[in-house]
C-alpha cells in the first residue's frame, strides 16, 4: 500500500510540531542530503511554458529512493482565486519502483524553500544577522520570515509589496505566528532594504524585473533571491551579480532559470554543496555582498519527501491507498483488477460505462 498525505493531514502535522521546529528539522535534512551531493542522479527540471505560466516536473534519485515533484507557476492565478504555485509529488523505492509515498507539496514547497533559504544564509550571511527585508509579501513570505527568525535569530523584518493588502495580511499572520519578531512596513523597496543584513526577494511576475538595483545594496548584505525561477524571470539588476559572490543550487539549471541567466555562460558561480562541505568559501569578508540565486532544486523536494515519509510512519499519519495492484500473480493484471467483482469484496461501487 502507498501512503497518501493530503493538505489537511500535512497542515495538522505542521501545526502540531510548530512551523519553526518543522522547518528547522527539514533544513537539517536538506543540508544532510546536499552534503552527499555526488550520491544523486541529477537533471534540470523539465518545463512546459505558456503565455500565462509554467508547469514543471522535477526528478532526482540516489541508490535507494526516487522522487519527483509536479509544480506550476502561474502568477495571474490569484485573480481567479487559485494559488500561484500548486504541487504534488511521490517517493518510490529504486530497487522495485514501488511508490512509498504520494503527497501534497504545495505547502511543503513553501516550507522547504524557506528552510533552504535559511540553511544557505547560515553560511553566506554575516554572523548574527538581526534585520531582514522581505520584498514581495505573497504566499511564501510568512514561511521565510519564520524560518529566518527561528534558524538565524532574525529580530526585525521590514516588509514591502506593491499590494498593501498582501503586506497587511503578512503582518497579521506574523503577529500570531512569531510574536517576538518585530515587524514594520516600508513605503518602498529602497526604504525596506536600508540597513538590512539580509534581503529576501519573493516577487512572482514572469518578467525580467529589477526589484533590487545597485544603489540599494550595502556592503556585507546577503541577498536571498527567490522569486526568479524560470527563463525570462529575474529580480536583480545584473550589476548586483557582477559585484557579488553568487551561490546557486545546481548550476546547469540555474544558468537557464536563475538570476544568472542574465550573465555570460562563463560568469563565475559556486554551487551550494561545495560551500556546505567546505570545499569552497561562502562569504569571504564582512563587507562582501553575497547572493543566493535560488530557483528551487529537486534534491530539496527529495529531502522533504523523505523527511515527511519518516515522520508519517513514526506518527501513523496519512491514508493507505491501493495505488498499484495488490499482491497476487504479477503477470495477471486483468485477473487482479477486472475479474469477477465477487472475488474482490470491499471495492468501490461499480461505475457503468456511460457514467
Amino acid at each position: 500500500m502507498t501512503r497518501f498525505i493530503d493538505l489537511p493531514q500535512l497542515s495538522a502535522l505542521v501545526r502540531a510540531m510548530g512551523a519553526g521546529r518543522f522547518m528547522a528539522e527539514l533544513a537539517a535534512a536538506i543540508e544532510a542530503d546536499y552534503l552527499r551531493w555526488n550520491d544523486f542522479d541529477k537533471t534540470p527540471r523539465v518545463a512546459t511554458h505558456s503565455a500565462r505560466g509554467v508547469i514543471e516536473l522535477m526528478p532526482v534519485s540516489d541508490r535507494t529512493r526516487y522522487a519527483f515533484k509536479y509544480v506550476n507557476g502561474h502568477p495571474y492565478n490569484p485573480a481567479a482565486g487559485l494559488p500561484t504555485v500548486m504541487a504534488f509529488g511521490a517517493l518510490a523505492d529504486v530497487d522495485t519502483g514501488y511508490p512509498r509515498l504520494l503527497s501534497e507539496l504545495t505547502l511543503m514547497t513553501a516550507l522547504r524553500t524557506a528552510a533552504t533559504s535559511a540553511m544557505a544564509a547560515r553560511v553566506l550571511a554575516r554572523p548574527r544577522p538581526a534585520r531582514m527585508a522581505l520584498i514581495g509579501n505573497g504566499a511564501q513570505s510568512e514561511f521565510q520570515a519564520i524560518a529566518f527568525h527561528t534558524l538565524l535569530g532574525i529580530e526585525e523584518v521590514r516588509l514591502y509589496d506593491v499590494d498593501p493588502a498582501a503586506t497587511a495580511r503578512l503582518r497579521r499572520n506574523l503577529a500570531r505566528a512569531a510574536p517576538a519578531l518585530a515587524v514594520s512596513c516600508a513605503a518602498s523597496t529602497a526604504q525596506a532594504v536600508r540597513g538590512a543584513d539580509i534581503v529576501t526577494t519573493l516577487t512572482a511576475d514572469k518578467t525580467r524585473a529589477t526589484i533590487l538595483t545597485p544603489e540599494m545594496i550595502e556592503p556585507g548584505m546577503h541577498v536571498n533571491a527567490v522569486g526568479g525561477d524560470c527563463p525570462g524571470k529575474t529580480e536583480l539588476h545584473a550589476d548586483i551579480l557582477r559585484a557579488a559572490r553568487v551561490v546557486v543550487e545546481y548550476e546547469p539549471q540555474s544558468r537557464i532559470e536563475g538570476e544568472i541567466q542574465q550573465m555570460p555562460a562563463d560568469f563565475p558561480v559556486v554551487e551550494l554543496w561545495r560551500v556546505l562541505d567546505g570545499s569552497a568559501a561562502g562569504r569571504e569578508s564582512d563587507r562582501q555582498v553575497t547572493v543566493f540565486d535560488s530557483v528551487g532544486f529537486a534534491l530539496e523536494d527529495y529531502s522533504a519527501l523523505c523527511y515527511l515519509d519518516r515522520l508519517a510512519r513514526a506518527r501513523g499519519i496519512g491514508t493507505l491507498v491501493q495505488l498499484v495492484p495488490p499482491p497476487g500473480d504479477p503477470k495477471d493484471l486483468f485477473g487482479v483488477t477486472l475479474a469477477d467483482p465477487a472475488a474482490h469484496p470491499g471495492e468501490a461501487p461499480r461505475i457503468t460505462a456511460d457514467a
